[in-house]
């Protein structure tokens, strides 16, 4: 069936592969003060091809640290905003199953296109467990983490699993950067795969789900 791509995302159906770097800042370093992240996203020549910035106040991110909630605006070359994720305040714990972690996705801003909802579980949040659903709220694609998603000494995979969970179609890694890295600063690394016919808006809302996950289980509280 023929849809539309959303216009600025036309690039994406060439790819079948995303690779995505947050770029480190000095002053966070150096302050230990939490700013908003940023991120370049690059095809798998090392080309990049959009940028995504966080847009959350100070208070926030210093009081709700990784779980804060957030918007962000994903740019192509010329800096025209081309998607935006939404993510609400959440508590995300096993013992609140009425506030899982969520994110919603437009494209172009002001369309959405979908959401990337966290499922619970007894083990909620260390078994990552995420649905990908439309627009329409059907669930398009499932999410399956490890059993306890800690980066040490190795990637962390996030299998992107058909929608009745029988085929992996794709994945979501946390690329292991090394020990001095990991250690003294919470930028991260991601890659994402995914089919290349894969319809563009459903690219779209692996990307949403891939800083979901970076917030969820790698972003350290600078505060704590």
């Amino acid at each position: 069936m023929a849809y539309t791509v959303p216009p600025g995302m036309e690039y994406m159906a060439q790819l079948d592969q995303v690779l995505v770097k947050q770029v480190i800042e000095v002053f966070e370093l150096i302050a230990g003060c939490e700013m908003n992240n940023k991120y370049v996203l690059k095809n798998s020549m090392g080309q990049e091809f959009l940028t995504a910035r966080e847009d959350t106040d100070c208070c926030t991110r210093q009081c709700c640290g990784p779980i804060r909630p957030f918007e962000m605006g994903i740019f192509n070359s010329q800096d025209r905003e081309v998607m935006h994720l939404s993510r609400p305040l959440a508590c995300g714990a096993w013992c609140c199953p009425c506030s899982m972690m969520s994110i919603e996705v437009s494209s172009p801003p002001g369309t959405v296109i979908g959401s990337v909802h966290q499922e619970w579980s007894m083990c909620t949040p260390l078994a990552g467990k995420f649905t990908v659903r439309n627009v329409g709220g059907d669930v398009v694609l499932r999410i399956q983490g490890p059993v306890c998603a800690i980066s040490c000494g190795s990637d962390v995979e996030f299998q992107v699993m058909s929608e009745d969970s029988s085929v992996q179609v794709g994945a979501i890694t946390k690329q292991w950067r090394g020990l001095c890295s990991e250690a003294f600063t919470d930028a991260d690394n991601f890659g994402l795969t995914f089919p290349i016919d894969m319809d563009v808006r459903t690219k779209a809302l692996l990307l949403g789900a891939l800083f979901l996950i970076d917030f969820m289980y790698f972003e350290r509280a600078k505060n704590n």
